[in-house]
């Protein structure tokens, strides 16, 4: 069996396009200070969009706001 070598999904950059993602928390992660509450909070994420995201990045990387709002 050959082993999977493909980097991570960056938690930065949108799974869908590549773009930065905007994501508050992982802002937080990175820096160590607080965050206003992401915009992503609010948003609407439709299951057709959800199911773009590849399985390797499900639960790891945020959509971005552009993508977002072009499935709305």
């Amino acid at each position: 069996m050959t082993p999977d070598l493909r980097a991570p999904a960056d938690p930065r950059l949108c799974p869908l396009c590549g773009q930065p993602n905007q994501c508050a928390a992982e802002r937080r992660r990175e820096t160590g200070q607080p965050q206003a509450p992401c915009w992503c909070v609010s948003a609407h994420f439709p299951p057709e969009l959800l199911a773009r995201v590849p399985a390797d990045a499900r639960d790891r990387a945020c959509i971005c706001p552009a993508c977002a709002g072009q499935a709305a």
